[in-house]
């Protein structure tokens, strides 16, 4: 390690830290003083990062409600975790640099030190004592941005009851992990939350994590080279075989796909009015659940695919007009196993990996018939359709020239709404090129809103690896733009959670409330056996 260097007064940072930082008595450390290489964003991360930059657009958290005893949150071990996690995920300390509209790189600088890392991750963590609904959530996402372009993820832990505990009992605590969409998605969210807790719950005293995190440290940011970030999707995606009638046929299949995307339905919005963005939530009892997912299975459909069907039917009689034209659902698809095997990888999950699909059904609902078989029919069509997006083999190429489209989107807004801020008259942006008439789609493609579908969570989260952390409650959700809607289902804690992020001033009164109400009595009239 020809450029490192021996750090002085390591052993007045050993006896800050309270620990050995390593496992073998290491008397000094050294440190790559090299920074890691900035890595460009890809055209799915920009097409996240520049709406991002105003207020916070899709930054994202992710609430757990947990009983533990105290002396597993308190805050000193609570930042020695948290200072691990975020030195073997890269991304979560780095931050962006924007030139220019095509110039927009994340850059990591390496902490010098396993006590650098650990005063990193004290600066990104805060201790409240807030109600998670009232007032730790709603201030995440109808407060200032906590998050920005120097600050790419953020701990909130919070609970009146840890300043007080009673001697001996477990503790209520609300952990939120926060972090920007364009660092990574829902997947990479829920499996940093596992091994979080696995790391929080298990036997290791201070001292052990201290070891951990000097392990990590040398691991990953005092070797020459030291680990590079992640690559983003369109690094990793299997690239579109040469010659110039593959990479023809896959734009002609990308347009025909699109030309199927047809949509009549919207909600009537109300603009003018501040955004302020309410996250009403029901779960169901792990009876039910267990009788729900019974009921899906009898009928050949799984709760995703049976929430498509709930939400087509609760808009049906929510807004009984526009008949003659379909719902159109739109849903993020999981790219991970498609992503090449031979592609340089990093170590690390956080990174974005996300394709989108859509998902169209009649609007057309009859008052009078077998409304039970209708609804499993619909729920069966929107499995075909979610099953075609997912094993198609042209997936891969689809949900690159999809990011290509988003990312030139992006850019052009951001052009717009910074020529609008800094007062500058520009003529109308141009608009990306569009696709022969042939293949466009044959009438209006409105999306009525947006699923996220995350399935069965109690196969990621492995509650016996934390058993003195009882984790009760998990929602999640993120900042939305003036008129933002989006639907989450999945299943935790053997309970079924259906979760419904909206903006309460954004769309006229009464529509959403209703459609809301529909869509749980939906969930009682059909998923839940007589």
């Amino acid at each position: 390690m020809s450029t490192a260097t021996i750090l002085p007064g390591l052993q007045l940072e050993r006896n800050a830290f309270g620990g050995q930082y390593a496992p073998n008595d290491i008397r000094d450390l050294v440190y790559h003083p090299g920074i890691i290489s900035p890595l460009k964003l890809g055209e799915t991360e920009v097409s996240y990062f520049l709406p991002s930059r105003e207020n916070g657009v899709n930054d994202m958290y992710l609430h757990l409600g947990c009983r533990a005893p105290p002396c597993l949150v308190d805050r000193q071990r609570v930042a020695s975790v948290w200072a691990i996690m975020r030195v073997r995920h890269p991304l979560l300390g780095a931050k962006v640099r924007m030139n220019a509209y095509d110039d927009i790189s994340f850059r990591y600088d390496a902490p010098l030190s396993p006590y650098e890392a650990l005063q990193s991750a004290e600066r990104n963590l805060e201790y409240r004592e807030q109600t998670k609904d009232a007032e730790l959530i709603n201030s995440y996402l109808n407060g200032p941005r906590m998050l920005s372009n120097e600050r790419l993820s953020y701990l909130l832990v919070s609970n009146s009851e840890l300043q007080s505990p009673s001697p001996g009992a477990d503790q209520n605590a609300d952990f939120v992990i926060c972090a920007t969409h364009f660092l990574g998605d829902g997947m990479a969210l829920h499996q940093f939350a596992n091994d979080f807790f696995t790391l929080l719950g298990s036997a290791l005293d201070q001292a052990g994590l201290a070891s951990v995190l000097a392990a990590e440290w040398l691991a990953r940011c005092a070797t020459e080279p030291a680990l590079g970030l992640p690559l983003s999707i369109e690094d990793r995606l299997p690239s579109v075989p040469p010659g110039e009638f593959k990479r023809l046929a896959s734009r002609v299949d990308f347009a025909l796909n699109q030309q199927k995307s047809i949509g009549g339905h919207s909600f009537p919005r109300q603009p003018g009015r501040t955004r302020h963005t309410v996250v009403p939530t029901v779960s169901i009892d792990r009876e039910t659940t267990k009788a729900i997912l019974k009921n899906c299975k009898k009928n050949g459909v799984s709760i995703s695919a049976a929430l498509f069907a709930i939400c087509n039917i609760a808009w049906a009689r929510t807004h009984s007009v526009g008949w003659e034209l379909p719902i159109m659902l739109y849903s993020a698809l999981n790219m991970r196993p498609s992503l090449r095997a031979d592609a340089r990888l990093h170590d690390s999950y956080w990174f974005l990996a996300i394709g989108y699909f859509n998902i169209v059904l009649p609007a057309f609902f009859p008052k009078e018939g077998d409304a039970a078989r209708m609804f499993w029919h619909r729920a069966r069509a929107a499995k075909a359709q979610s099953a075609a997006a997912a094993r198609s083999p042209m997936g891969a190429s689809r949900c690159a020239l999809m990011a290509a489209e988003r990312g030139t989107r992006a850019r052009m807004w951001a052009r717009e709404d910074d020529d609008k801020v800094a007062g500058v008259q520009t003529s109308a942006p141009t608009a990306p090129l569009a696709p022969p008439a042939r293949l466009r789609p044959s009438g209006p493609s409105s999306a009525l809103m947006g699923l996220s579908l995350l399935g069965n969570l109690d196969g990621i989260y492995q509650h016996a690896r934390f058993p003195a952390i009882r984790i009760h409650t998990l929602t999640t959700g993120s900042r939305q733009r003036a008129g933002g809607m989006l639907l989450f289902g999945y299943t935790f804690a053997g309970k079924l959670w259906v979760s419904f992020g909206y903006d309460e001033n954004g769309f006229e009164e009464g529509v959403v409330q209703t459609f809301w109400n529909n869509v749980k009595n939906a969930v009682d009239e059909f998923l839940v056996p007589a």
